[in-house]
């Protein structure tokens, strides 16, 4: 019994060791991932870009197909030798402002930017005031206490000098 416990003991590293050996092998004749500049452009214009379709989502990681289409005309245009801004304005120009993903700090534009400033400050203000009106009350004054109720705590007070 003992000899077949070491020879399974013997086997089982065996075969731990080829099946590492051929785990960590594998890797060296992988081939190098090479990556697409035509697609890394487009991905990296899509990224600027709304889906219309999808909320605050970039055309870049929409699997929607009006995005596939965005991403599409991308290509083309910098395939005719279209510039980044071109392809920009081109879609700006179709949908408005509304497809940048940070919209532009003038016309409608600036309300998006100044909307949480102003909320903020509201809030901020709102909760001052509130905070300092509250400081100013004061408590009600104490009810004066009746000869009898006097007469009990000072007998209260006397039974925990002893």
């Amino acid at each position: 019994m003992k000899n077949f416990s070491n020879l399974f003991v013997k086997y089982l590293c065996s075969f731990a060791l080829i099946c590492g050996f051929a785990f960590f092998s594998v890797s060296t004749f992988a081939e190098p991932v090479t990556e697409d500049p035509l697609e890394r452009q487009v991905l990296d214009i899509g990224k600027d870009l709304r889906c219309a379709v999808c909320q605050n989502q970039p055309i870049s990681e929409s699997n929607a197909d009006l995005a596939k289409d965005m991403r599409n005309i991308i290509r083309e245009q910098i395939q005719a030798g279209k510039s980044r801004e071109e392809i920009v304005n081109y879609f700006v120009e179709r949908y408005g402002d509304y497809v940048l993903m940070n919209p532009p700090k003038r016309g409608p534009g600036t309300v998006v930017w100044l909307a949480p400033v102003v909320l903020l400050l509201a809030v901020g203000i709102s909760g001052f005031l509130f905070l300092r009106h509250r400081r100013q009350e004061s408590l009600p004054p104490a009810p004066k206490l009746s000869q009898e109720d006097a007469a009990l705590v000072r007998a209260a007070r006397k039974q925990n000098r002893i």
